[in-house]
């Protein structure tokens, strides 16, 4: 039986599609987007009918391969990862992430995994590797299977609403860049409120929410889940944001840096490693009889015995699984890097000094100077990553980076106090990330350890999508060139 088979008839999937088709019927749905994520994190698939979900849930829906590196073409016009002589890839829905879309109640999604078309001379039906999501599934499973751990993740979303000039372009940020100002964050209200609204109904539960240092940034939080399910409203979050900007007629900016002279917009994500615990379900205000989605969409993983906290030999520091998982990511960060910062403008922030950007390789207790820190006991907060991150990939090289830590026994080292600055004017010797993304991609090719999370034909994709990204930078005159060099004389 092929893969694709296997996963279409795989234990208590049939009874899922059923119960999908009840909610179509109790909901009213029309019609379904059928998404996956590319390798930028861009979100792609098809709308179907609702009318036709048993056969899709079944036979799945067919898209170019390209689709996956957004059937992008690079600076010589060769397609990225995949010509027009390529197959075409199988969409499976996973139903336990159908949800109804808040704002057209006609209309609901579905996340799906990717396979290999079923007639292919080569791996007919086997899992398509350029289908991150689907890889950090089987990445994450094969992690729980080796060391019993869950990895459980809670990101950071700070992204900026910007002014829409006459042109459709960004004419400036919404409000003034004053950190926790509830005046400004107030100006932004109707907005964030509409977001909390929708993504209340998808499943995200909301906690927290303020605005940051730059011209209308706002870091909106939902509770930390299992490491798929928190990429999934990661890009859910984004799906929103999008939609809200739509109504509101501004621009939602998942761009890191769009401002020089104040804050980029990070996504740190806070990691910890759990035994045992429980799914539950958050009905989040809704009945369990009118929940606008399967139960898969508002659950969480809640209990169990965190690996991270501190233990009774190790004092303050993280127990000793927290600490190799601190050394693994320390000895990968430079590879991490490419990940995390994975476009030109993400070293944009790394370079604007004064603004707590996490340049050098190093791990403390609530030192923000340092790439890493313990921002609580039971876990630690990865600060090398922006808003612009695919968070499947970046999930799935935490992973390689924390299966090598507890491998190797990774040790970290000290933690730093100090104010990284100050204690390499001192004398410290610390290691630097990369400061260009073409310098990040360098050693990412370098790391066979990190080189794992991006399996198969992931690492062929990936890299041709930015290194082209990096050449096509090289290859552009900037505003920059013409300020600087247009009336010098030689």
């Amino acid at each position: 039986m092929q893969p694709v088979e296997k996963h279409v008839s795989a234990p208590g999937r049939a009874a899922l599609v059923k119960e999908v088709r009840r909610k179509i019927n109790a909901l009213g749905i029309e019609y379904i987007y059928y998404q996956f994520v590319s390798v930028t994190g861009r979100i792609v698939g098809k709308g179907i009918p609702a009318d036709h979900w048993e056969r899709t849930a079944a036979r799945g829906f067919q898209l170019v391969y390209g689709s996956t590196a957004n059937l992008f073409v690079d600076r010589h016009k060769n397609y990225i990862g995949y010509g027009p002589e390529a197959s075409e890839l199988i969409g499976i829905p996973d139903p336990e992430t159908f949800v109804r879309l808040p704002w057209d109640k006609r209309v609901a999604r579905v996340f799906c995994t990717c396979f290999r078309n079923r007639e292919e001379d080569e791996d007919a039906g086997g899992p398509l590797t350029s289908d991150c999501r689907g890889n950090l599934r089987r990445m994450h499973d094969a992690f729980q299977k080796k060391h019993g751990m869950q990895l459980r993740e809670g990101t950071e979303p700070e992204m900026m609403w910007l002014k829409k000039g006459e042109d459709g372009l960004p004419a400036g940020g919404y409000t003034k860049p004053n950190c926790y100002h509830i005046d400004q964050f107030e100006m932004l209200r109707p907005v964030f409120m509409q977001v909390v609204n929708y993504a209340r109904q998808m499943g995200l539960d909301m906690v927290q929410g303020d605005h940051e240092d730059a011209p209308g940034q706002l870091e909106l939080n939902f509770e930390f889940d299992d490491a798929l399910r928190n990429c999934d409203r990661l890009t859910t979050y984004r799906q929103i944001c999008a939609q809200v900007a739509r109504e509101h007629n501004i621009i939602a900016c998942f761009m890191s840096k769009p401002f020089m002279g104040v804050s980029a917009s990070g996504c740190h994500h806070n990691l910890s490693l759990w035994k045992g615990g429980r799914d539950t379900v958050n009905l989040l205000g809704h009945t369990a009889a009118n929940l606008p989605g399967m139960k898969g969409a508002f659950t969480l993983s809640k209990g169990g015995k965190n690996l991270f906290m501190p233990d009774a030999k190790s004092g303050k520091k993280p127990g000793k699984v927290g600490l190799h998982c601190i050394g693994g990511v320390m000895d990968h960060l430079p590879a991490l890097t490419a990940i995390g910062c994975s476009t030109v403008n993400s070293y944009r922030r790394l370079w604007d000094t004064g603004f707590w950007a996490p340049v050098y390789a190093d791990w403390g207790y609530q030192n923000r100077t340092c790439g890493l820190r313990v921002s609580a006991p039971g876990r630690f907060e990865y600060r090398a990553v922006d808003s612009a991150v695919n968070p499947y990939l970046m999930s799935s090289a935490i992973l390689a980076a924390f299966d090598d830590g507890l491998k190797n026994k990774a040790d970290p080292g000290e933690p730093e106090s100090r104010n990284i600055y100050e204690a390499i004017k001192k004398g410290k010797t610390v290691k630097k990330l990369p400061l260009t993304f073409g310098e990040a991609l360098d050693r990412l090719e370098e790391d066979e350890v990190i080189k794992r999370a991006l399996p198969g034909e992931m690492h062929r994709v990936f890299m041709h999508y930015k290194r082209d990204e990096w050449e096509k930078f090289l290859a552009t005159v900037t505003t920059w060139d013409l300020e600087t060099y247009w009336d010098c004389l030689p």
